[in-house]
């Protein structure tokens, strides 16, 4: 039997609660009480004052882009590190990404290098990522920004739940954004959130999700340009029996991230997940280990702000083995029944990003040698101990 990379937890309270959509909401499909609910829920959870529900993450991103006023010609900072919606944000408004390369152990921005690109290179705004799951120290980005006048989003997409210092993931921006895809901590089969405590920010996102209506209730008095982001009743409802299920989530998947720890912890060449010591709670999204055989041979290139010149042609050795042992170590895992998947792909290397702003190897060191060497196993919140066993075993034998 394979082994999948990730999976729903879905039970009879996700079942009965679509069900009571479908058979008790006199045909409301949309627009109704169960987004609300939602929105209830996240209000609770996260403490914020406005939560907003739209129809996936990248939605969330695209409003608040708009929201904060960024447009044409203006520098975005996030991660070259990332799912791909967190870069495009920028784009979305005609603005500019600005890359930082990240830390080599959080796989978060470097705050260093971060910090010292607000202050010289005229940051317009900025999207902080926290990486599969793990929360980037937001106190230090958002000092930072404040001395600029800069605004943040904080694209928590994969750390529901996470805690820097005791902080929950996503509440010290000006708003942030949560995803609810099917390999998330919970899921509503697609969909995503905004939360905020800027009324501006909420009026403009409620009204934006919907085709710009107005908040007079009018059916078809529209007062800014909008956009079909909404979020149905059916998505809504598996969403609040997901989140009455949320501790229980959370725990589980830590249950399952924490065998992995003792199963894998002895293995020369691959490094596990590390967390930092401010971290108090880790919401895991993924279970990432990454090629580290090559480690030594890419100390010297770390401290390289860019690789060029005679130099590029060794790092280029160095990834090329690194992506050779991934690409032998996944085959050796799907040989065996077991799905896992590179991730990420560093975004300024994808084809119209290169195309476009003219990246190439070596413009962000880390970024590359991480990405060449990170492989997702499988994990999900119902994973049992003995498929991981199995997978750690296959790893073992590799």
């Amino acid at each position: 039997m394979r082994i999948r990379l990730s999976a729903p937890d879905i039970t009879e309270k996700e079942i009965e609660y679509v069900n009571k959509v479908l058979l008790e909401s006199d045909g409301i499909l949309s627009i109704g009480p169960w987004v609300k609910k939602f929105e209830d829920s996240f209000r609770d959870f996260t403490g914020k004052k406005y939560a907003i529900a739209v129809n996936s993450g990248t939605s969330a991103l695209f409003l608040l882009a708009h929201a904060l006023g960024w447009k044409n010609g203006n520098k975005i900072l996030t991660t070259p590190f990332s799912f791909i919606a967190s870069a495009n944000t920028a784009m979305f408004v005609g603005a500019n990404p600005e890359f930082v390369d990240i830390d080599i152990e959080t796989y978060n921005m470097d705050l260093d290098k971060a910090k010292k690109k607000i202050s010289d290179s005229g940051i317009d705004g900025i999207v902080a990522v926290d990486a599969f799951g793990q929360p980037i120290d937001m106190t230090r980005i958002i000092s930072a920004a404040n001395d600029k006048g800069v605004k943040v989003i904080e694209d928590s997409c994969e750390a529901l739940g996470s805690e820097y210092k005791g902080i929950k993931a996503g509440t010290l921006a000006d708003a942030s954004t949560f995803a609810f895809y099917p390999n998330k901590q919970i899921t509503t089969g697609e969909g995503g959130m905004i939360i905020t405590d800027n009324e501006d920010i909420y009026k403009y996102c409620i009204s934006a999700r919907s085709q710009g209506r107005a908040t007079t209730g009018l059916w078809l008095e529209h007062k800014i340009l909008g956009y079909n982001f909404r979020m149905s009743e059916l998505n809504a409802a598996l969403g609040v029996a997901q989140m009455e299920r949320i501790n229980e989530i959370l725990e589980k998947r830590n249950r399952v991230a924490g065998r992995y720890y003792e199963m894998l912890r002895n293995i020369d060449g691959i490094k596990l997940p590390y967390i930092d010591n401010n971290i108090s709670f880790m919401s895991w999204f993924v279970f990432v280990i990454r090629v580290s055989k090559y480690d030594e041979e890419m100390k010297p290139f770390l401290e390289m702000e860019r690789i060029e010149g005679p130099d590029l042609e060794e790092f280029r050795d160095i990834i090329a083995k690194v992506e050779n042992r991934r690409k032998n170590l996944i085959s050796h895992l799907n040989v065996n029944e077991i799905d896992c998947k590179p991730y990420f792909t560093p975004i300024h290397l994808q084809e119209f990003y290169k195309n476009k702003f003219g990246y190439k190897l070596g413009d962000f060191p880390i970024t590359e040698y991480v990405g060449a060497g990170t492989i997702a196993i499988p994990f999900y919140t119902n994973l049992t101990a003995g498929n991981q066993r199995f997978v750690a075993d296959i790893i073992h034998s590799f």
